[in-house]
């Protein structure tokens, strides 16, 4: 079969291969697809990734310069990372790390290092990468240190898997909501639909900033992470499904007075059936579009709660959090690389923008 659009052998195609076949014709878009994927397998494997334990604290190695692996030295093909020796800065006199050349720490794979729980079942402290021998204050930092010593790159391998993983719940939650209720307001009409379209309004009345302020504010000090955790995604998916119950809304009306919806009220079908059988399998991939677009906005608004101090809390890890140590200009001045805990945010935000516009445009495969 032809991967051609026109092709006379597609007209039987199904909607969901049609709009496969356009998306793929959108590169920036299907370049966008593999790198949401490579940041969902590095949300999986993010202990597995991590080379040091991203909680450990040791003010010793605090603003640590990143380093540079180095795969060749005088001996050939040799993984190594230089060791770091302290010295004084003369002209702000303070404690400042530069790479010793004289010390080699060699880099090997499949390296042990801290316990965790791979899946939150198997227990193991294999990592990717790793010293070969390891010794006190040696270590790989490929984004340097932060103020208290933390390795930076091993704790935004963990805050990729928090943030994404709330985005992910949070939309999952705005879907369910979105559909159901978009659906039931479009598909009944009358009261129903006025009493959930004024919700909606006041709902995106209020303004952003403040209603976050509010709800994180209603949150005990006492809760653990876990707790804030399914908190800040409830308040998140709370305040994220009235767009798309609008668009299910639309699509509803639209669709509602079609002769195969008519003809499946005519053999009894209840309205609910109707609503998941036939109304909604005929705009799935709007529904797929809306979601992609979804995403970055429900990550945008965890890093932003959590940067603000309004979302997640230490000790746990997450982009937003990452991005507090980042708000000192003076900190900044000595250890830029704390700015590096920005790229994936704006990686990923992309990259779901860019998916998201080549799933709208191949939504409608005939077009």
């Amino acid at each position: 079969m032809s991967g051609s659009l026109t092709d006379d052998s597609l007209a039987s195609a199904g909607q969901l291969r049609l709009t496969w076949l356009r998306f793929k014709r959108h590169k920036l878009a299907f370049v966008s697809l593999f790198i949401v994927i490579l940041f969902y397998l590095v949300a999986i494997f993010a202990d597995f990734l991590a080379i040091n334990d991203p909680h450990a604290v040791d003010a010793r190695r605090g603003y640590l310069p990143p380093q540079a692996v180095h795969f060749f030295d005088s001996d050939g093909f040799n993984p190594h990372v230089s060791g770091m020796k302290g010295q004084r800065d003369m002209k702000t006199f303070k404690q400042v790390y530069v790479p010793d050349p004289n010390k080699k720490l060699s880099v090997t794979l499949f390296a042990r290092g801290y316990e965790y729980e791979l899946f939150g079942l198997i227990s193991t402290d294999r990592h990717l990468i790793g010293l070969a021998k390891p010794e006190l204050l040696d270590g790989i930092y490929l984004l340097g240190t932060d103020a208290l010593g933390r390795d930076l790159f091993s704790r935004v391998m963990v805050a990729t898997r928090i943030s994404l993983s709330i985005g992910l719940a949070s939309v999952s939650l705005s879907l369910v909501l979105g559909i159901l209720l978009g659906g039931i307001s479009g598909l009944y009409g009358g009261l129903v639909d006025l009493f959930i379209q004024r919700v909606i309004e006041i709902i995106r009345s209020i303004p952003t900033i403040p209603l976050w302020m509010g709800l994180a504010a209603a949150l005990p000090n006492t809760w653990s992470v876990i707790q804030v955790y399914f908190a800040i995604t409830l308040i998140i998916s709370l305040i994220g499904w009235t767009e798309l119950a609008r668009v299910v809304r639309g699509r509803f009306l639209a669709l509602r007075e079609e002769d195969f919806v008519i003809a499946a009220e005519l053999v009894g079908a209840s309205q609910f059936r109707i609503m998941l059988r036939h109304m909604l399998p005929s705009f799935t991939s709007h529904v797929i579009a809306a979601v992609s677009l979804a995403l970055p906005a429900m990550i945008i608004s965890e890093t932003s709660l959590s940067f603000l101090g309004l979302g997640l809390r230490p000790p746990a890890i997450s982009w937003g959090i990452l991005l507090q140590d980042a708000q000192n200009v003076q900190v900044l001045a000595g250890a830029p690389w704390l700015l590096l805990a920005a790229v994936p945010v704006i990686v990923v935000i992309l990259a779901f923008n860019f998916l998201g516009d080549g799933l709208r445009d191949a939504a409608d495969p005939y077009g």
